[in-house]
C-alpha cells in the first residue's frame, strides 16, 4: 500500500527525533515522505521595522534550507539503518503561519499522517504564543503522530 507521510522540520531535538520515528515506520510500505520546512511570515510580518523583518526573513531562509538538507543528508549518509528501500523524500520549503501551512500541504498532498516533534518551546513562551504543534493536532483532519 503506497503512503505519504508528512514532516514538518526545524533545527530541534524533537524534530530530529520525529524524522528518525518517520523513517523507522515509513521502510516498511512504498512511502513518501514529505519533508517540510515553515518560513514563519506570520511572526515577521508583525515585526514594525523592516530592515529587521528583512535580516531575520534571510536568517529564517538559511536555517529551513539548512535544516532540510541536514536531515537529507542525514537520511543519505545512514542509508536509513536499511530501512530507505521504499521510500522517496520529498523536500519543501513554504512561507506563512507554520500551523496553517503545514496543514494545508497535508491537505493538498493527501498525506496519510503527519508525524512531527513536540514543541521545543520553553513554557512560559508557550503559554504566550502557544504551540504549533498543539493547533495541528486540533486542526488535523488525519492521524498527528508527535514524538517527544
Amino acid at each position: 500500500m503506497h503512503k505519504k507521510i508528512l514532516l514538518p522540520i526545524n533545527d530541534s531535538g524533537p524534530a530530529e527525533r520525529a524524522g528518525e520515528y518517520a523513517i523507522s515506520i515509513a521502510g516498511l510500505d512504498d512511502t513518501d515522505v514529505i519533508v517540510l520546512n515553515v518560513i514563519d511570515t506570520y511572526y515577521l510580518n508583525s515585526l514594525p521595522q523592516s530592515d529587521l523583518r528583512e535580516t531575520l526573513d534571510n536568517e529564517f531562509r538559511e536555517e529551513g534550507k539548512e535544516a532540510v538538507d541536514n536531515y537529507s543528508k542525514k537520511i543519505a549518509d545512514e542509508k536509513c539503518a536499511g530501512n530507505c528501500k521504499n521510500i522517496k523524500l520529498i523536500t519543501k520549503i513554504q512561507e506563512g503561519k507554520p500551523e496553517d501551512v503545514i496543514l494545508k500541504v497535508a491537505d493538498r498532498e493527501k498525506v496519510d499522517q503527519i508525524i512531527m516533534g513536540k514543541s521545543s518551546k520553553d513554557k512560559l513562551e508557550r503559554f504566550f504564543v502557544g504551540s504549533t504543534t498543539e493547533r495541528v493536532v486540533r486542526g488535523a483532519k488525519i492521524p498527528v503522530t508527535v514524538v517527544p
